[in-house]
């Protein structure tokens, strides 16, 4: 029987930050992993450079059934706390765009840091190691019986650590789901977030020969106290639409309902059209393609006859038409290309069973931390924000809320 203050299940973010700061503060750690490789999430994110944080975070920057619970552990560790681990690891970093923050060599200097912290406490690590089992007994020091690949382990406090259902081809699993339905807590549906959306074959089809085209966009999707938008880029792919703005909104999209693009935020349509027809004798399309990228003003024109003549001859109505489809074009996803291609899992564990000053849950000595949580980031380094800070409240809970029967003296 191998013994231990705390196990923290899941070797990404929020684990390894957690099992640190325990580690650092005299609780024997043990780190366990079903993954024979250590933050596979980190290294592939930010295109291998990990957009770490983002310098603006604030809590109207997650999504969660319960919008208040982040602030609190996001309050406590900031990303000026985290920078400046950064900056004593003398890892250089910078900032990219909309506060977002990139290491400047490599997504490993992060991981080598994490691991330094790591070592600089009392943290083992297992790896590959799977659990089979866990068992809780409510007397004696030790709680909870792990059955694992590597024997049995004794803890009184369990992490949980293991990130949501995203990215299925680098480790991802419902463990952490399964693991909280077994101790009776609730559960918010989990689904894709910070996902490219799809379209019907055929409802797509005049669209898909635009795929790798880019654009700044307005989008948005529901109306009034639930309407959400974002100003950002858009990608057109061949099954739907991607980028930033597509991979903002999908968080907030719900299924059977229709998102709103905007192809032209920085531009006033109608006056912009009047003053061409009144000044050029050039097609439609050739005037539009000074506002839109020029492939996206010819499929545009090309889908109304009264688009294909010169703007001179266009009535004023076919104009007003056409600045509003591109001011507002709506259209209906039928889905979203999944876990696959997800960055996130929105749900998880509900928050509701959890304290946001601990990250403990109702079930004594469980704790819950990072993405299999029900708090979700936008794009742009703030969910690893809440990898950070929800492994720091919970890292600062276990040392001071254990008196550890096996720490050494």
């Amino acid at each position: 029987m191998h013994k231990f203050d705390v196990v923290v299940i899941g070797a990404g973010a929020a684990g390894l930050f957690c099992a640190g700061i325990a580690g650092q503060r005299g609780l024997k750690v043990l780190v366990i992993d079903h993954s024979e490789k250590v933050a596979e999430k980190i290294r592939i994110s930010g295109g291998g450079r990990a957009n770490f944080t983002n310098k603006d975070v604030t809590p109207a920057n997650f999504l969660s059934d319960n919008p208040h619970f982040c602030r609190s552990a996001l309050s406590r560790y900031t990303p000026k706390d985290f920078t400046a681990l950064m900056t004593r690891h003398g890892i250089s970093f910078h900032e990219k765009h909309k506060g977002q923050l990139f290491c400047d060599r490599s997504a490993e200097d992060l991981i080598t840091m994490l691991l330094a912290e790591c070592a600089t406490g009392n943290v083992t690590r297992w790896q590959p190691c799977s659990v089979k089992n866990i068992a809780f007994s409510a007397s004696g020091a030790g709680s909870y019986t792990i059955d694992s690949s590597h024997g049995q382990i004794n803890t009184p406090q369990i992490v949980v650590a293991t990130g949501g259902l995203s990215i299925p081809k680098i480790g991802a699993t419902d463990f952490g789901y399964r693991l909280a339905q077994q101790f009776g807590l609730r559960m918010v549906a989990p689904r894709p977030a910070l996902v490219p959306l799809t379209f019907d074959n055929e409802a797509w089809a005049p669209y898909a020969h635009l795929s790798g085209l880019a654009l700044p966009v307005q989008i948005e999707v529901g109306a009034k106290k639930t309407k959400t938008a974002f100003l950002e880029d858009l990608l057109f792919t061949h099954r739907g639409l991607s980028g930033p703005a597509v991979l903002q909104i999908s968080s907030y999209w719900i299924e059977g309902t229709p998102i709103r693009l905007n192809l032209a935020p920085e531009v006033d349509l109608p006056p912009a059209l009047a003053r061409a027809k009144a000044t050029s004798r050039k097609l439609i399309a050739n005037e539009l393609a000074q506002l839109v990228p020029s492939r996206l003003a010819d499929a545009w024109a090309g889908q109304d006859p009264a688009w294909q003549k010169p703007i001179g001859d266009a009535t004023d109505k076919a104009l007003a038409q056409l600045a509003e489809k591109l001011a507002r074009w709506e259209l209906t996803p039928n889905g979203s290309e999944g876990y696959k291609k997800a960055e996130v899992t929105a749900g998880g564990v509900d928050t509701r069973d959890v304290s946001s000053q601990t990250m403990e849950s109702k079930q004594p000595g469980l704790y819950f931390i990072g993405e299999v949580v029900d708090v979700t980031g936008w794009l742009g380094g703030y969910n690893f924000q809440w990898a950070w800070a929800s492994g720091f409240a919970c890292g600062q809970a276990l040392s001071l809320s254990s008196p550890s029967p096996y720490a050494p003296n």
